[in-house]
């Protein structure tokens, strides 16, 4: 989805939770500055022509694992989860909140971090960027810069799934999300409303 296309949901999500677009332009910004350079061609390698999993970390996926085959996107710790398991994802598409140490090993063995900026994220970014050792490539939900791409996509979860969308995957299966989850509170649910919203956007 190109920025044009992306910018008018992009409003009405901005609009629905009152976040604030320059902030989420500032935080792109610094994390444009904060990138050595950009592997969105390892990131393209994964998905171009291939089946793509996305695991999200509601706690069904634990109940799932089983079915996690092929190239494995996991949204933030969904991939601790999968660690667990013995299952090294191939990226991990976080905005840092539920980043820890093993985001940095997972990232030294070869796991494309992909880092998401936004407004409410800046220390996190100018704390955990720096210490990745390995493949990363940056997003925004607000106007692409250097080295941070927009693929379209909100949460982790359905972010992974725009940018397996975009660069090229066979295939996309879902697992480990649960948009109809009545336990979150209003922010989250608020998320998962976006998040199937976006996901429809993509259905042939």
């Amino acid at each position: 989805m190109n920025f044009e296309d992306w910018e008018p949901v992009y409003q009405e999500i901005i609009e629905y939770f009152g976040f604030d677009r320059e902030e989420d332009e500032r935080a792109a910004a610094v994390l444009s500055d904060l990138l050595p350079g950009d592997d969105i061609i390892l990131l393209e390698e994964a998905c171009r022509g291939h089946e793509i999993c996305v695991c999200g970390n509601a706690p069904c996926l634990k109940n799932e694992i089983s079915r996690v085959k092929g190239t494995v996107f996991a949204a933030d710790a969904a991939s601790l989860v999968l660690l667990s398991h013995g299952i090294r994802p191939d990226a991990i598409f976080t905005d840092l909140d539920g980043a820890t140490d093993e985001f940095i090993e997972m990232n030294r063995d070869g796991t494309i971090v992909v880092v998401h900026a936004h407004g409410d994220n800046i220390p996190l970014l100018r704390h955990w960027v720096p210490k990745f050792p390995g493949p990363i490539v940056g997003t925004t939900q607000s106007r692409p810069l250097p080295h941070v791409h927009n693929f379209g996509g909100f949460t982790d979860g359905d972010r992974a799934v725009f940018a397996a969308h975009a660069l090229g995957a066979t295939s996309i299966a879902i697992l480990g999300f649960d948009l109809e989850d009545s336990r979150v509170d209003h922010m989250k649910r608020g998320k998962l409303l976006w998040a199937k919203k976006l996901l429809s956007l993509l259905e042939p």
